[in-house]
């Protein structure tokens, strides 16, 4: 309803526009300004007979705007929790299945070469064999010599005697076979001793602490005419065995240079010096 109105008033304000301007510009009467005022409002009342006629008509033919059923806030709700929790499901899957595939193995790889590392460094290679049960050579061995002496006997019914005499003067391969040699004296276990730590106050004392794996750092004083070597021989004291860790510089990141000939003054400790201790690359060693 508003809508005609404002369409009536508006074709009314603009036709006294159009006639005013059109009775200003040019000589016509009144009875001409009559007339066109008069088709003026014919031609007002027909269009808003059209609008008013088609205007439903082109409203109820275009396309009806879709309603969908409201959801409770409760249903939206689950629902979200559901597929968050099959997409964490999915993602807890995917997370498995390459720590099964990938993570794992390449652990399992790792800690196989480190385990090899150490059996080879520490003289118990032995440790990597398979082995075989106790009495299995023994058993193997007792029917292969069965077997061969029911062949000898085979052979000996076609046999000549002089063939027969050959044969029982030759001695058996355990009578000729050499007996392997002794093993090698087992070599006395070094016995780590530290020299004892100088006062702090004392001419060419420097203090040394190292950064273990384990989060704890271990400190200690030596001389600067100590050999380097004692440093190796601190770490194996602490727990580290020297086969696997060593000791490196805080910067540059790289090994300690330590040897016998060389004092710790020689490797380069001069003053109050922090290590880190780390583990070996085996591709290195």
């Amino acid at each position: 309803m508003s809508a005609s109105r404002t369409i009536v008033l508006f074709g009314i304000l603009s036709l006294s526009l159009f006639c005013y301007a059109s009775m200003k510009s040019s000589n016509m009467g009144v009875k001409g300004a009559l007339l066109l005022a008069g088709r003026g409002l014919f031609l007002l009342g027909l269009s808003s007979w059209l609008v008013s006629v088609l205007y439903p008509w082109i409203r109820s033919s275009s396309p009806t705007p879709r309603t969908y059923p409201e959801v409770p806030e409760e249903e939206v709700k689950r629902k979200q929790e559901l597929a968050r929790k099959a997409q964490q499901e999915k993602h807890s899957e995917k997370a498995s299945s390459y720590q099964e595939s990938v993570l794992k193995p390449r652990q399992e790889f790792r800690l196989r070469k480190r385990e090899e590392h150490f059996y080879r460094m520490t003289g118990e290679a032995w440790k990597l064999t398979q082995g075989q049960p106790l009495g299995e050579g023994e058993s193997s061995e007792r029917h292969s010599e069965e077997e061969e002496e029911e062949e000898e006997e085979e052979e000996g019914d076609n046999e000549t005697p002089n063939q027969k005499a050959v044969r029982r003067r030759k001695l058996p391969e355990s009578a000729t076979r050499r007996a392997p040699p002794p093993p090698d004296p087992p070599q006395p276990k070094r016995v780590v001793v530290l020299p004892d730590e100088p006062p702090e106050d004392a001419e060419g004392v420097v203090r040394v602490a190292l950064r273990c794996p384990s989060g704890r750092t271990v400190r200690r004083r030596f001389l600067k005419s100590h050999n380097s070597l004692v440093l190796v021989d601190w770490l194996l004291k602490t727990g580290y065995h020297p086969a696997i860790y060593t000791i490196c510089t805080s910067y540059p990141r790289r090994p300690l240079q330590l040897g016998k000939d060389l004092t710790l003054e020689d490797a380069g400790i001069g003053m109050d010096t922090v290590f880190n201790v780390e583990e070996k690359d085996p591709s290195m060693t």
